[in-house]
């Protein structure tokens, strides 16, 4: 249908039987239903590409770093605070640094792409260095993965008791603070380069970023916890420190991880140079899932008789729609 502006006259009418000019109706069409016509047909990948900047989402990304970062303390620093409550001999020191990581690899795999699972202050700040991730919304990460910290040790303390220092990050033995902060920059060093290189363009591989994270954290655990706790992340360790009211060498567990963050970005840049690229972006804030849009099917398709004979199309109800990346998926409730 051809619209006209109205005033506008309509050039060269034809002039039927009864000598009446033919124009074309004109009718003006709204924007939203214009919007909505030319996005039929297309997949929901292309449609809501850019949810993810809108703000009137940014409680589901709030709440998403809150929950996440809640059952990583609840894993890192329950380790220590429940390995106290029973004598201090039920969990091996190994299984003290696995658990959190093998955490962090979960909660990345179950919602990284609703937030980008930052789960710690140093990666959101290091995500907005590199020009991946928006500084107004910086604030609103921090403060909440802050709270997530605080939420997990308030329900350990409650359910198994405070004993001593168990639950914090703290030097080692003959361990300054000044060397744990060094220690703490140099490990985060690595943490935010695996983070940030899994999030780029040329190295994006899914979920098996989740994988590289995850073991990162977990070796750098093994071999460096004993120096100074391998924390890397200032919310899980001066969230208990807020709780439990031990402020030891608190510092070291802020500084420390802004240095080590503040390197890596400065090390990306020169990997790969700048940031702020689609894929960079999309895995630091997060899509809020919209890439696979969580849309009702309907009722199944009914199951065939019989096979279909071969050169038969697939019924049209029954084919999966293709993703963004051409890979074929069905949409789950």
């Amino acid at each position: 249908m051809t619209t006209h502006s109205a005033g506008q006259p309509t050039p060269g009418p034809e002039t039927g039987a009864q000598g009446v000019a033919d124009s074309p109706v004109q009718m003006a069409i709204p924007g939203h239903v214009d919007a909505a016509l030319r996005s039929i047909g297309q997949p929901n990948s292309a449609r809501r590409q850019f949810d993810f900047l809108d703000d009137s989402y940014e409680w589901r990304r709030v709440f998403s770093e809150v929950f996440g970062t809640f059952l990583l303390v609840l894993a890192a620093a329950g380790g220590g605070m429940v390995n106290a409550r029973f004598g201090g001999h039920v969990t091996g020191g190994a299984a003290l640094v696995v658990a959190p990581a093998l955490t962090v690899m979960a909660i990345i795999l179950f919602m990284g792409a609703v937030s980008g699972a930052h789960l710690n202050p140093a990666v959101s700040l290091a995500f907005a260095l590199r020009g991946d991730f928006p500084w107004k919304r910086l604030p609103g990460y921090v403060g909440a993965q802050a709270a997530g910290a605080v939420l997990a040790t308030l329900l350990l303390w409650g359910l198994v008791g405070k004993h001593g220092s168990a639950g914090l990050t703290l030097p080692g033995p003959g361990i300054s603070a000044g060397t744990a902060m060094i220690w703490e920059a140099v490990l985060t060093v690595g943490l935010v380069s695996v983070i940030l290189g899994t999030a780029s363009g040329a190295q994006q591989v899914g979920s098996f970023a989740a994988i590289g994270v995850g073991s990162y954290i977990a070796l750098a655990g093994l071999w460096g916890s004993p120096v100074s706790g391998a924390s890397m992340n200032p919310a899980r360790s001066l969230g208990p420190a807020l709780v439990l009211g031990d402020w030891t060498a608190w510092w070291a567990y802020l500084a420390g991880p802004v240095a080590g963050a503040v390197i890596a970005v400065g090390i990306a840049y020169i990997l790969r140079g700048p940031g702020g690229g689609t894929h960079g972006s999309e895995a630091a804030q997060g899509t809020l899932g919209t890439l696979r849009w969580p849309e009702r099917i309907g009722p199944p398709p009914p199951v065939p008789s019989a096979p279909p004979e071969p050169g038969t199309a697939r019924p049209a109800a029954a084919a999966p729609e293709a993703g963004d990346d051409g890979s074929a998926h069905t949409d789950q409730v």
